[in-house]
């Protein structure tokens, strides 16, 4: 299917791995402009040159996400460098489960400031596109109770109701807002493969409990993102998207 993506302009936080470099990968695939941020320079280096040899524009800027001035000027500068913004996907995460002040308060910056900072700062570019969208990257945590029950589950859980709130008060602008929200997905320098090697008792009872018998590949998370993001996805706006094989039991 061709998703209509083919020079359209995205911009993805943390690209330059797992969730968010499969994310950056699918638009470039589609044939779309890719921008990316991360924390270290060396490793946007490497993610750009990657995305320009698919034959795109692609643009990167070491950053930490945190910082409200320096994500509102990679916004801007990825704009010019791409010429506009038609998706924005915010995906970075502090990872701070746990319930103590240090957890909240990187939870609070680093997950919800970082949306809310992107998101004021591209609205006035998506608001020029014809197909605009926006994607939080949530997660089950958002919606069941689990291990991760406190800062980052309830934080996730704030993500999902502001994507919702974001989809009424945007759609006459015409920009679609939704969240995609993955369950437990497996990827190279990520917190399960951490898990497997420090956490072996957490990894094997979580696996255990996936009905398909394994985790999630970013890919497979990626795919619903950059769908979403599309002009064929152009009716669905304020949904929760869930991506987990069957794992949770909410309806």
């Amino acid at each position: 299917m061709d998703l209509g993506l083919k020079g359209k302009c995205a911009l993805v936080t943390g690209g330059t791995k797992g969730i968010g470099r499969a994310v950056a990968v699918g638009f470039a695939d589609e044939g779309a402009n890719v921008s990316i941020c991360a924390r270290n320079a060396d490793e946007v280096r490497a993610a750009v040159a990657a995305l320009e040899a698919k034959g795109v524009k692609a643009f990167g800027r070491a950053l930490d996400v945190a910082d409200g001035a320096a994500l509102a000027g990679w916004v801007g500068a990825s704009a010019k460098a791409l010429g506009g913004v038609d998706a924005l996907v915010c995906n970075v995460s502090a990872l701070a489960a746990g319930d103590n002040a240090d957890t909240w308060e990187k939870s609070f910056r680093v997950d919800m400031m970082h949306t809310v900072n992107a998101v004021q700062a591209a609205v006035p570019f998506l608001e020029k596109s014809d197909c605009a969208s926006i994607v939080l990257i949530s997660s089950v945590s958002g919606f069941e109770v689990d291990f991760a029950a406190g800062s980052y589950g309830a934080i996730k859980a704030a993500l999902i109701h502001y994507a919702k709130g974001l989809s009424r008060q945007l759609v006459g602008k015409g920009i679609r807002v939704n969240c995609v929200s993955p369950g437990n997905t497996y990827f190279d320098g990520g917190f399960w493969q951490t898990a497997e090697k420090n956490m072996p008792d957490l990894f094997a009872s979580t696996l255990k409990v996936n009905p398909t018998g394994r985790f999630g590949t970013a890919e497979e998370v990626a795919h619903g993102v950059v769908f979403v993001s599309s002009p064929k996805a152009s009716r669905i706006s304020g949904t929760n998207l869930v991506i987990d094989g069957a794992l949770t039991v909410a309806v």
